[in-house]
């Protein structure tokens, strides 16, 4: 039984199993079967249950559909060190998975901090991917751009900074059992319909674990310590085919650290939602749905629009 994820929000069709990967035990929710693998990466403060809307699309289109927990995440392994979680080790569990599920074609999808991995993990061709997927964070080099050329960027990432402190971030965010996880996304979500209490609970148990919020901080401070020896050289040109869903209202990344992006992916589309939130596919997933499974089965992929309603004053 998973008592993170309450029965009452797990949607029946995905069943969670425990994959060895990397060294590593990982959580996995799992939905269909077949020799294609979509793998879905969460984000911060996330879990695999973020993927929950996706999940049982993918399977539709024929794909066995994974969502990880990432290291440090759920019920997954907790390696304790911060050098346990640069980027290296990152990429590292995600070619075991990819190797673990032995399918024959691999789809990449991933969100926040996923993808962060999942844009690395392409440009250094570290295993073949049939298409990528990322929500809401940017190619690096389009991003670097952005926090170099004005402050508005720079300030929108104030945290990453913050969560180079020792200890204080996790107290911080772990006061009142962890309540400052929910109130995150209630706080940055257009729709906060789309976060009832029942779904926020589920990162605030997750985050409430021992030891938890430290492993999920501590991938900011191994992106740090990952620095050094990362160069622009080594930033090679993505050949998969590529979409960008993005929500607009991103209160911690602006759209204009998109611009650009086809400079460096080679087939590369985007795809903005007006009025969504950071939480792309958790706010808005019938119309990113739409978008991916469009791209994915080779059709023309729609596109979302906001439209200003108006109505007469009332006395």
């Amino acid at each position: 039984m998973n008592d993170i994820v309450d029965s009452s929000v797990q949607d029946k069709r995905i069943r969670t199993e425990f994959v060895d990967a990397n060294n590593l035990t990982f959580e996995v929710d799992k939905c269909g079967s077949g020799d294609k693998l979509a793998i879905c990466l969460h984000g911060f403060p996330e879990h695999s249950f973020s993927w929950r809307y996706q999940l049982p699309m993918l399977a539709e289109l024929g794909y066995e559909a994974w969502a990880p927990n990432l290291r440090g995440y759920g019920k997954t392994s907790r390696p304790l060190l911060i050098e346990n979680y640069t980027m290296d080790h990152l990429l590292a569990d995600v070619a075991g998975l990819i190797d673990a599920a032995g399918k024959s074609e691999v789809v990449l999808i991933a969100h926040d901090w996923g993808a962060v991995i999942a844009w690395q993990f392409a440009i250094k061709k570290i295993r073949p991917l049939h298409k990528l997927i990322i929500c809401n964070v940017p190619h690096p080099i389009p991003m670097m751009k952005s926090m170099k050329n004005g402050l508005g960027q720079l300030k929108k990432s104030w945290y990453i900074f913050f969560f180079q402190i020792p200890r204080l971030p996790e107290w911080l965010l772990g006061r009142n059992q962890a309540k400052g996880i929910s109130q995150a996304f209630r706080n940055s979500a257009v729709n906060k319909d789309m976060f009832p209490d029942e779904v926020v609970e589920v990162y605030r148990k997750n985050a409430n674990q021992p030891g938890a919020l430290t492993a999920m901080i501590n991938y900011y401070r191994g992106l740090f310590k990952g620095r050094k020896n990362a160069s622009i050289e080594d930033i090679a040109i993505i050949d998969t085919p590529t979409l960008m869903v993005w929500g607009e209202d991103d209160v911690a990344l602006s759209k204009d650290t998109t611009y650009g992006t086809q400079d460096y992916v080679t087939d590369f589309r985007i795809r903005y939602l007006p009025r969504v939130s950071h939480w792309v596919q958790q706010e808005a997933p019938e119309a990113v749905n739409a978008m991916m499974s469009a791209f994915l089965t080779d059709k023309p992929i729609p596109e979302a629009h906001w439209v200003m309603q108006l109505t007469e004053p009332t006395e």
